[in-house]
């Protein structure tokens, strides 16, 4: 019987793109009081970069992280998530916290 080690790891993978889709739109214009409190407090690239952190030492991979960073960038899928205003800013600025170069080293030893 083999042992799974990371038995939800498509639930972190999944988690890890939902977290830098939201990240990367940004506000929206029309956000609330608790909206804008929320992002200010959970929106940052500290606690962005923390959940990244926490879905890689949990199953996700760099290479899942890296691939969905240029999915974004280059897909036609996600076309309509680069037209939000800032959302390049915000890509380029999580892209400065996990650099492509890289892709066989652990983002724990970056700390």
């Amino acid at each position: 019987m083999t042992q799974n080690s990371f038995p939800l790891k498509e639930w972190h993978v999944e988690h890890m793109e939902k977290i830098i889709v939201k990240f990367v739109k940004g506000l929206s214009e029309n956000a609330n009081s608790w909206e804008r409190r929320n992002h200010k407090r959970y929106g940052g690239i500290a606690n962005v970069s923390r959940q990244i952190r926490y879905d890689i030492k949990h199953g996700a991979t760099n290479d899942d992280l890296l691939s969905f960073l240029q999915k974004i960038r280059n897909d036609t899928s996600y076309s309509n998530l680069r037209d939000y205003d800032g959302s390049l800013g915000r890509l380029l600025e999580l892209e400065g916290v996990f650099p492509l170069e890289l892709t066989s080293f652990n983002v724990r030893s970056l700390r």
